[in-house]
Parts: structure tokens; C-alpha cells; sequence
């Protein structure tokens, strides 16, 4: 979820505390993998943690990003990034549907895009306004992002992202088909772990946003799918997230996914005006060998 840095209400879930990417139109449409899985590719790569992630700013440039009322460094350029990967089936996590999810490309383009995604799905919309205050919870949420990205091993924190995967598209810029975004974070909160045996830590899902006119297409689900393969990547045993206990859609999304319900909060706290959430948690099938190499 986002970091202390950013308070931003989750999509149904509340809040706890890179470089272009090849094209795939040369890729024969028979080494494709078939929508709604996923990728072997993908499946392949749980065995080894993924290389670390370049960031900075190149040389003398020193140009800075007006965010908010805060001063960031400037954003990595596409050529501080290593690719992603190269075929289809390579850079995409997961696929459902049209949707394929991959890792975030750290190039500023793109992280302005999650940042707007974030923002359109959490910004609680004021009667005067309204679009000062969206700009400027725009700006913490990128400045959020930008910290978790600078501040997070890349096998401790990722963000996931959405995108429309028709090759008809491949000329646009792979930014402006980014249509949902989620945070990925490996987490050790002693509240969530009363609830889980036998591990120190657990994958934690938090910050699912998608675009409005894009919600109930499985969008969400390819969100889900990808999420549990790089838990799997990161040798993860436990997948973990909170729901409102009265939003019906959302936890019948996580239930579908696997997710069951394991703790609420207290019901006093109805009284101070907050919402009831409840702990959903999936349990993956990560072998014993694996966890021993922890």
C-alpha cells in the first residue's frame, strides 16, 4: 500500500503501514501464451530472486520534479532502466483476458501514469476545487512511488501494472495503455502475522486502482494473477491483503482469487467513523526446499 509518505484511501482496501520495453509485434503469434494465464515465462523465474534496479539521475543533471509541496529528484531516464524482458510471454507476469501485468518500468512517462491511475481511483472529489486538490494528491502519490522505488529492494517492493496487450496498440507508448496498477510489498507486521504459521514475513497486496471505464472486465483478476507469481518468484508462502468487510465486490474478487477471510477489526471502531476491514489471506503452494533457502 502506498508508504507513510502518501495517505491515500485504497480500492477497497485501506491503507497500511524499468526503461522501454521491446515490442512484441515481431514475436510469432504461435510462441504467444494463451490469454487468461499464466505465462510459463513467468512461472520459470520463481526459482531465483530478480536482478537489482538501477535509479538516479545521469551525470550533472540535477533537474528537479516540483511535487506537491516537496522538492524529488529528477526521474530516471529510459536509458538509467535494463529491460524488462523481450518476447511477450518474457515481460508479462500474468495475462487475462486482453490484460497483461508486468513490473513498472521506472521512466518518468510511466510513473506519472500510475501515479494519475492511483489517483483517479482513491481522490475523493470536493465541492470546490477539485481539481487543485486532484494535482496535488497526484503529486504525493508519485512522490510516494518514487520513495518506495529508491528505498526498496527490488525483491522486497514492486508495483504491478495493467496494460492493454493488443499488438494493434504496440505503436502507442507503452505508458498511456497502463489502465490498473497495484503495490506489491513484502511486509512482517505483527498483527497479520498472528494469523499466519510458521513464517517471518508475508507478501502483502495493498493499492489495486483501476481506470473507471475499464472496472469489471478482469482487470483486477489479471491484477491477482500476477501478484501471486512474483510472490512465488520471492519465495513467499502467504499472500495477505485487508478489505472493507462491507464491500461485497471486492472480497467476492479475492475470494474467487483464493483469498479467504481470517481476522476483522475490533467493532468499536464504528464508533469513530472508520469502516470495518477484514484480513484475507491465501496460503501458495511454495515447496519446503524453497523456504529452507530463505
Amino acid at each position: 500500500m502506498p508508504p507513510p509518505a502518501a495517505t491515500m484511501a485504497v480500492l477497497r482496501a485501506p491503507p497500511l503501514p524499468p526503461h522501454p520495453l521491446p515490442s512484441s509485434s515481431s514475436t510469432p503469434q504461435s510462441q504467444r501464451s494463451p490469454r487468461g494465464s499464466i505465462t510459463a515465462a513467468a512461472l520459470s523465474r520463481t526459482s531465483s530472486l530478480p536482478p537489482p534496479l538501477k535509479t538516479g539521475c545521469l551525470g550533472s543533471a540535477k533537474k528537479i520534479l516540483l511535487a506537491g509541496r516537496g522538492r524529488l529528484p529528477c526521474l530516471p531516464t529510459k536509458h538509467q532502466v535494463g529491460a524488462v524482458g523481450g518476447a511477450e510471454e518474457e515481460r508479462y507476469l500474468a495475462m487475462e483476458a486482453e490484460w497483461g501485468v508486468r513490473r513498472m518500468g521506472r521512466i518518468g512517462e510511466e510513473m506519472r501514469r500510475v501515479a494519475f491511475v492511483q489517483a483517479e481511483a482513491f481522490h475523493v472529489p470536493v465541492a470546490l476545487f477539485n481539481d487543485f486538490f486532484f494535482d496535488f494528491f497526484k503529486a504525493e502519490v508519485l512522490a510516494a512511488l518514487i520513495y518506495k522505488l529508491r528505498n526498496s529492494p527490488p525483491d522486497r517492493y514492486a508495483c504491478l501494472v495493467a496494460e492493454e496487450a493488443d499488438e494493434l496498440l504496440q505503436s502507442r507508448a507503452p505508458f498511456e495503455k497502463i489502465i490498473g496498477v497495484v503495490d506489491c510489498t513484502v511486509q512482517d507486521e505483527g498483527d497479520i502475522l498472528r494469523n499466519l504459521q510458521g513464517v517471518q514475513e508475508y507478501f502483502y497486496v495493498s493499492g489495486i486502482a483501476v481506470l473507471p471505464s475499464f472496472r469489471r472486465r478482469k482487470v483486477g483478476t489479471a491484477l491477482l494473477k500476477a501478484c501471486e507469481v512474483l510472490a512465488l518468484e520471492w519465495r513467499q508462502r502467504f499472500m495477505a491483503l485487508m478489505a472493507y468487510e462491507d464491500d461485497s465486490s471486492a472480497r467476492g474478487l479475492y475470494a474467487k482469487a483464493g483469498y479467504r477471510v481470517v481476522s476483522r477489526d475490533p467493532g468499536w471502531v464504528t464508533w469513530v467513523g472508520r469502516r470495518r476491514r477484514v484480513l484475507m489471506v491465501k496460503e501458495l503452494p511454495v515447496h519446503d526446499a524453497q523456504i529452507q533457502q530463505q
